[in-house]
């Protein structure tokens, strides 16, 4: 075998093994099925935060209903506040064409930066985007926590000013069902309003 070939291996090998351990991370152990279906992965978890108001809300507060959650900060520049836009559009249409499935799904924002996304901080932020969106924070360790058991990848990006970092992080759209498990996802890539209407509809009975 020439060398050049055998590179090409040894890479191919190198990028599987990657590409593994940040599955294995994520636990995001999607059964076959068509793409966005989350049906039997194991993301999820019990977690008990912080509200816009200040109450302490956990995850069984959402029992018996779907949750629709993004996981972003509310001084992203430009990620955040596009999909937060086109969830609450989307959502505000499905609630136009069946009131009675809406009024089921919880919109829910958590932040990936708790350092500056106070419950002050998200109480304007979230009403900017739909009435009902609850915005989530707590303590760095909560946070980090809930963070690890939603496969959510947040990374702090230092600039020249210490106050003003960015965080890089996954951008996805998941929607839980009724139980807590997981349902289905959007990602960012491609996401429209239309998409966040569709997969509710297909979902929210």
């Amino acid at each position: 075998m020439n060398r050049g070939k055998t590179l090409r291996l040894w890479l191919v090998f190198a990028l599987a093994v990657a590409a593994a351990a940040v599955l294995g991370w994520m636990r995001f152990a999607a059964p076959a099925g068509p793409p966005g279906n989350l049906a039997g992965a194991s993301l999820g978890g019990p977690f008990s935060l912080i509200d816009q108001d200040g109450r302490t809300v956990r995850d069984s507060d959402f029992a018996g209903r779907y949750r629709l959650i993004y996981f972003g900060y509310g001084f992203c520049p430009d990620v955040c506040p596009t999909d937060l836009a086109l969830i609450g559009r989307g959502l505000a249409a499905f609630e136009a064409g069946d009131a009675a499935r809406a009024a089921r799904v919880a919109p829910i924002f958590i932040t990936i930066d708790p350092g500056r996304d106070t419950p002050a901080v998200l109480k304007p932020f979230v009403a900017a985007f739909h009435p009902r969106l609850v915005g989530l924070t707590g303590t760095p360790g909560q946070i980090a926590a809930v963070s690890r058991a939603y496969g959510v990848y947040a990374r702090r990006m230092e600039t020249s000013d210490p106050e003003n970092y960015l965080m890089d992080h996954s951008a996805m759209v998941y929607l839980y069902g009724p139980d807590g498990r997981p349902i289905a996802f959007l990602p960012h890539e491609g996401l429209t309003a239309a998409a966040i209407t569709g997969m509710l509809a297909a979902h929210v009975r």
